[in-house]
């Protein structure tokens, strides 16, 4: 008798509560989705990096799948409360035929168990055929063979989801038989005729709240734009945060009083139509759920900035990656090795005396004393870069000096510059193709494409007459500002400062700190390249000069590229399934909450038929209370990406571009516009149906 019951109340439910199935379903499509990557990985004929990056990305999706199995288990919980409350007269008159409480306990979780089994069949059903567009699009993006590739169904994804939403079913089910033990039935019998307690607020109050909160939340904005500088450490991020979630808070919470009372004010277009219905509609809805509009603002504001600023950065680290590596290798070895030294690490250095010896001699000269032949290599340029103790960052600022600590505090400014003859450099440009330079003797040039570097050195250098000293020789920079170039490849412009001097400056052999190498594989074929690639990485050959304490450093193309890859595309998928995840929860919590509303105002709308309003103004009114309900968190949230945006794209200077942020802005709107729709439109859709029915 109860499973039957459970039955026809279930087949009811998916009448009436479409959107909460529809979320069920969704979240564990995704979850299974982004957790069956793997199971087309050992498919994929890829090279080992890509490999390596592939499994760490599964691993790492592993890890936010935690938490992502948290919001969706609050989620699912916050939804089935609104259930409950709906069904709370069904309840009462169950209690009233002698049925107990425990008994109606059994059938919501019966109820629970079905809508489970249900959502999760459907749901992995959904997941399966969709990963499989999922491993298409990892594939493409590692560039991997999908001669192999054949149709998957992931049993530890599948086993993963079911035993996360079992869990979380079960804290559902946890969770309803506590609240059903502390209805009464009178309460139980009446729910339908008793509206929240809408506390009014004074109009001055919120009035003075809101202006606060605005305050608040444009200091906020500007530290994370204007006062970027300052922002560096997590101590000082941490507090900007704190302001801008109490500011969205009590923005919140002082509109919801606020509003009502200044559109009052203008009679004209509060007694017009069912304008004053629909305003304290929302007056109560907003009311009633400042805390609830707060988290689904910054959840909004989260999809928005975590997609869009992801999504630049890919775009921006494709497009580097073509200028970035010109060539197919860069080699370098450090000059004059000391006996003993520091690293970077604070480790100490012990260098052999045949690795000191080699250290004087040129990285061909290197390859031919050892063995390895360099037939494989073509378009060879070497070139050495100097350095100078006497010019570091801190001599370079000048009196400028304490102003750039007071900013940028981490920086190491007794870094020596890094310094190339005019000619040498130019041999380099000439292999990338890129601009090259002249200059006369008295003259230098500051090489520099790292951001936020090349605007503190442009702040010195526009001043005008900015002269260095090489050698006991005053030099002028040419430019007023940085020029564009670089030597080293890399997966960005990240290029910190290169001082070009001309051919007659007098550095002498100790001067030089290393030599550098770029050159191309002479290979034809992709399976030649990567031959050369592999000799450079691991032969017997470059093991030799490991085992000598030979130091000799470098990175290729395909190296650069495949970590690229990698970690643009782990953080593309991580932003995703964050980004899409919130927008759900934000967009069902909104949801479930107007169909709440709906439902138990229902009394309302019939009285609006009774004073003469048609069906077109009662859709017409319900339209747009549920599109101001949606909308002003989405607003708000909008507010807040656009600096959001901004303090993430100064966060990854160098690595994100807002010349790219465009077309990802435009994809988030598409995202979000497509989800955060439909979830509108269901609403409405059920909603007008709802206010149709009769008791």
């Amino acid at each position: 008798m109860l499973f039957k019951l459970s039955f026809k109340n279930m087949k009811k439910s998916f009448k009436d509560y479409a959107i909460y199935f529809l979320t069920l379903v969704l979240g564990v499509a995704i979850f299974y989705m982004f957790n069956s990557l793997d199971s087309q990985e050992a498919m994929l004929t890829v090279s080992n990096s890509a490999r390596e990056m592939i499994k760490l990305m599964v691993s790492m999706l592993g890890m936010v799948s935690v938490f992502v199995a948290v919001i969706l288990g609050l989620l699912i919980v916050y939804a089935n409360n609104f259930l409950i409350n709906r069904r709370k007269k069904e309840f009462g008159i169950y209690m009233t035929l002698g049925m107990g409480k425990r008994q109606i306990s059994k059938i919501i979780l019966l109820e629970t168990v079905l809508v489970g089994i249900l959502s999760l069949v459907i749901g992995i059903v959904i997941g399966v055929f969709a990963s499989q567009f999922m491993s298409i699009l990892v594939s493409k993006l590692f560039e991997a063979d999908m001669s192999e590739f054949t149709f998957v169904f992931s049993k530890n994804a599948c086993v993963k989801t079911c035993l996360y939403f079992a869990i979380m079913y079960l804290a559902v089910a946890i969770f309803n038989t506590i609240t059903i033990s502390r209805y009464r039935l009178i309460n139980l019998l009446t729910a339908q005729k008793k509206n929240e307690e809408v506390k009014i607020k004074n109009p001055c109050l919120c009035m003075v709240i809101l202006v606060l909160a605005s305050v608040v939340l444009g200091y906020a904005y500007w530290k994370v734009t204007a006062g970027i500088q300052t922002m560096n450490t997590a101590d000082k991020i941490l507090p900007v945060i704190l302001m801008g979630s109490v500011s969205t808070l009590l923005i919140f919470w002082s509109l919801s009083g606020f509003i009502l009372n200044l559109i009052k004010a203008m009679k004209k277009i509060y007694l017009k139509g069912t304008n004053l219905f629909v305003l304290r509609q929302i007056h109560n809805k907003v009311n009633t759920m400042v805390v609830s509009m707060s988290v689904i603002c910054l959840m909004l504001f989260m999809t928005i900035s975590i997609l869009s600023s992801s999504l630049a950065l890919r775009n921006t680290m494709e497009k580097d990656l073509e200028e970035m590596t010109p060539v197919d290798i860069n080699l370098y070895k450090t000059a004059y090795l000391p006996e003993k030294s520091i690293n970077r690490y604070g480790k100490e250095m012990v260098y052999t005396e045949e690795a000191r010896e080699d250290s004087k001699v040129s990285i061909q000269e290197t390859f031919k004393n050892y063995g390895i032949d360099t037939k494989v290599l073509k378009d060879i340029v070497e070139i050495p870069i100097y350095t100078k103790k006497d010019l570091t960052w801190e001599t370079f600022f000048g009196e400028d000096v304490d102003k750039v600590k007071a900013q940028f505090s981490m920086l190491r400014y007794e870094t020596e510059e890094e310094i190339v003859k005019i000619s040498d450099y130019n041999k380099i440009a000439a292999l990338y193709g890129i601009e090259q330079y002249q200059l006369k003797n008295e003259e230098y040039i500051v090489l520099c494409d790292f951001k936020s570097m090349e605007e503190l050195r442009n702040q010195v250098l526009e001043k005008g007459n900015h002269t260095i000293s090489i050698a006991g020789k005053e030099y002028h920079a040419k430019y007023p500002k940085c020029q564009s170039g670089f030597i080293a490849m890399s997966t960005s412009h990240i290029n910190t400062g290169i001082i070009l001097v001309p051919d007659s400056c007098e550095l002498v052999e100790e001067d030089k700190e290393m030599t550098f190498l770029a050159a191309n594989y002479n290979a034809v074929t992709e399976e030649e390249r990567e031959e050369i690639q592999a000799m450079f990485s691991n032969s017997e050959q470059m093991q030799n000069l490991v085992n000598r304490g030979i130091v000799l450093d470098g990175t290729s193309k395909i190296t650069i590229i495949e970590s690229s890859v990698g970690l643009a595309t782990i953080v593309t998928f991580i932003a995703i399934y964050l980004g899409i995840i919130f927008l759900i929860a934000s967009s069902a919590i909104l949801a479930l909450k107007q169909l709440t509303e709906s439902s138990d105002n229902r009394q309302r709308y019939l009285i609006l038929r009774k004073i003469g309003c048609d069906e077109a103004m009662i859709n017409k009114s319900l339209f747009r209370q549920i599109g101001i309900f949606f909308a002003m968190p989405l607003v708000l949230a909008i507010i807040h990406s656009i600096f959001g945006i901004q303090f993430v794209l100064s966060m990854m200077a160098g690595l994100a571009s807002s010349e790219d942020l465009l077309p990802s802005i435009v994809i988030t709107v598409v995202v979000i516009g497509v989800i955060y729709g439909a979830y509108f439109l269901a609403t409405y859709l059920g909603s007008k149906n709802i206010i149709k029915e009769e008791d």
